[in-house]
């Protein structure tokens, strides 16, 4: 039986996450979730949000301009940018932002070379998007042309755009993408929803950075924003609230708490590492020992120990 259009997408996609990223553990968990179907969700004054194959894309269409935010991998970013075609009149994107540098995020800019005008990130990820840590450089990429070390803001039609960099969490790159008049936060990969993070060691990543840095999120933010996340576990949405910021932050804070108890009880790594129970109170979150979790331990430990 032929392969269908999904299944090559599916292989195109995993072999782009192969290439990227050296590490198969980071490899499997950026490229397992959101191998679905294509859909456009709508959330709030011409904001929405895409999802298919990596990470979610935020996308905008008012009467004034175009943004889109991350795109995926190659293949999943062409069906994409069939889809904003058919909402933005064929208008060209004004403006394309990557929240960080993983390939699930960013394998897809090449797609949008002749379409985007601008492509924005922060310093350190266009760094790491040019020479990703621990992994080849791609063979074809539209690279940022616009970058940024603490902000960068422009206005897109009636929509302003603001992105922030609170510091090192998930990789040394992240940023937090605003679009304020709607209220609406793209997360990237600083937010996962009820699921054990990535965690990419090699790229900077610092569960106690990341715990700041979900606070000044919190502290930037209201009640009623909403919050697009790079990820969420099986079934549960790609979107939430300022209490699940929250909450994903006392979650990294308690597998702090968690391994640290352990050291300080004189347990090695290898018997930190052993750890398979869902962490009391977080029971949502699963068993440890799966993918992206013992990254999760990985770096505390070292954290905790090394002090970096």
């Amino acid at each position: 039986m032929p392969p269908t259009r999904r299944d090559f997408i599916a292989t195109s996609a995993a072999a782009t996450v192969a290439a990227l990223f050296a590490r198969p553990a980071l490899a499997r968990a950026t490229a397992r979730r959101q191998g679905a179907a294509p859909v456009f969700t709508p959330l709030r004054r011409n904001i929405g949000y895409f999802t298919m194959q990596g990470g979610t894309i935020g996308y905008m269409v008012n009467s004034g301009g175009v943004a889109v935010v991350d795109a995926q991998f190659p293949e999943p970013a062409k069906v994409f940018i069939a889809g904003l075609a058919e909402r933005s009149a064929n208008r060209p994107v004004d403006v394309l932002i990557n929240t960080h540098h993983h390939g699930d995020h960013t394998g897809g800019n090449v797609s949008f070379r002749g379409v985007a005008r601008k492509v924005v990130a922060q310093a350190k990820a266009a760094e790491d998007i040019h020479n990703p840590p621990g992994a080849q450089p791609p063979a074809d990429q539209l690279y940022p042309d616009t970058t940024f070390t603490d902000a960068w803001s422009a206005d897109v039609g009636d929509e302003r755009i603001a992105a922030k960099f609170y510091g090192r969490a998930h990789t040394s790159g992240d940023i937090a993408v605003t679009f304020e008049r709607a209220n609406v936060v793209h997360m990237g990969d600083l937010l996962f929803n009820r699921r054990h993070p990535v965690v990419d060691r090699a790229a900077g990543a610092t569960l106690r950075g990341w715990v700041r840095v979900l606070q000044g999120v919190a502290n930037d933010h209201s009640s009623d924003t909403l919050f697009i996340c790079g990820h969420a576990n099986t079934n549960l949405p790609v979107v939430a609230s300022h209490a699940d910021v929250g909450e994903f932050r006392d979650y990294i804070g308690a597998v702090l708490a968690f391994v640290e108890s352990q050291v300080k009880a004189g347990h090695s790594r290898a018997e930190v590492m052993a750890m398979r129970d869902p962490l009391k109170g977080f029971e949502n979150y699963g068993r440890f020992g799966a993918e992206g979790s013992r990254e999760m331990l990985t770096c505390a430990y070292e954290e905790l120990t090394t002090g970096t």
